[in-house]
């Protein structure tokens, strides 16, 4: 069997995960709000591949309601397992492909960003669960990591910030060499590119890459650079384009980047916040991205579209999701196509 690789999010998908929020002590008052989001968000998916939404045990009737069955011309399905939280994109598996097409989940350790939410024992277990519901081996690693705080080519370049993989509150025993080391060893890269800035106002995961830049083909980065100067990120965002301005990717390549000047900050009842337009999912032939309702949502969008040239771009709005931290591709996780299903379950390999 050859070497694992963990494929880029444009390549072709099985399905997407999401998991059905349900945490009163986040949401608050924006809870019903949320779950409408997020059922809009699981629709939009699901018009391009199937998604399956997980729900806490007793929740999935609730799911069913909001979701709809059958949304789409690809479906939804709901189903239940032990959840701390709704944030799959940090919780669920990393999928990872070897050359003959086999799939394997990596299951990174999980410790709600820095022990920031408790409990958070049953989203740090989610990702065996899945794999054994899903029939695909496992990948352990001892290492902490959101799938949130990385970017992938596919082609061997990962792209991840400095803020939050060498945080304390991560993996504290682990200098920046080792930890480099276990994303080469787990999802296959060979090279890493090191940002030194996720976003300032983003305290709730430490700055992730998935706010700041996204891989949207071989040697093409789509970036967040903050047109108006009195944005917090203004400087730092662009402290972050110069670095990949001077990099090559694995291939040796220089980056062609994508600029999204565009923010948008939008009121709620419960207080202030951002969108990250930056915070798209890439689907079966579509781009799901969250939007705040606002006159700039359009140009955003149109620049979302030129970086992924043959790709329905729809836009979702996710102002209650952005209140709680995140976006789409936050409460994402995709299932690359395997050649062939992995035989037996989830076995784990050191």
């Amino acid at each position: 069997m050859s070497e694992f690789r963990m494929p880029a999010e444009w390549s072709e998908h099985e399905g997407c995960l999401m998991a059905w929020p349900t945490r009163e002590d986040l949401w608050g008052s924006v809870l019903a709000e949320v779950k409408e989001e997020y059922a809009a968000v699981a629709r939009a998916i699901a018009a391009f591949e199937p998604v399956t939404m997980v729900a806490p045990p007793g929740h999935g009737e609730d799911a069913r309601a909001h979701c709809g069955t059958g949304a789409g011309t690809a479906g939804l399905t709901v189903i239940e397992l032990p959840i701390d939280d709704s944030w799959f994109r940090d919780s669920a598996p990393l999928f990872v492909l070897d050359g003959d097409g086999n799939r394997a989940g990596v299951d990174f350790r999980f410790n709600a960003w820095g022990r920031k939410h408790h409990p958070f024992d049953a989203d740090d277990r989610v990702s065996a669960l899945l794999l054994d519901h899903l029939g695909v081996d496992r990948i352990a690693s001892d290492m902490i990591l959101e799938g949130g705080a990385i970017t992938v080519d596919g082609e061997g370049t990962l792209i991840t910030t400095e803020q939050c993989l060498l945080h304390p509150n991560r993996n504290p025993g682990l200098g920046r060499d080792e930890i480099e080391a276990e994303l080469k060893s787990r999802l296959g890269v060979t090279k890493v590119i090191w940002l030194p800035y996720g976003g300032l106002l983003d305290t709730e995961t430490d700055g992730h890459v998935d706010g700041v830049c996204a891989f949207a083909a071989p040697g093409t980065v789509v970036v967040s650079l903050p047109s108006d100067p009195t944005h917090p990120d203004y400087a730092r965002m662009r402290a972050n384009r110069a670095v990949l301005e001077a990099a090559t990717d694995a291939r040796g390549r220089r980056l062609e980047i994508i600029d999204v000047p565009q923010t948008a900050f939008a009121d709620l009842a419960d207080g202030r916040t951002e969108v990250s337009y930056l915070n798209y999912y890439v689907a079966n032939g579509g781009v799901v991205v969250p939007v705040a309702g606002l006159h700039q949502d359009e140009d955003a969008l149109a620049v979302i579209a030129t970086a992924h040239p043959g790709r329905k771009v729809v836009g979702v709005r996710a102002l209650a999701i952005a209140f709680g931290g995140g976006g789409v591709h936050c409460i994402t996780q995709q299932i690359p196509v395997a050649a062939r299903r992995t035989t037996g379950s989830s076995s784990s390999t050191g």
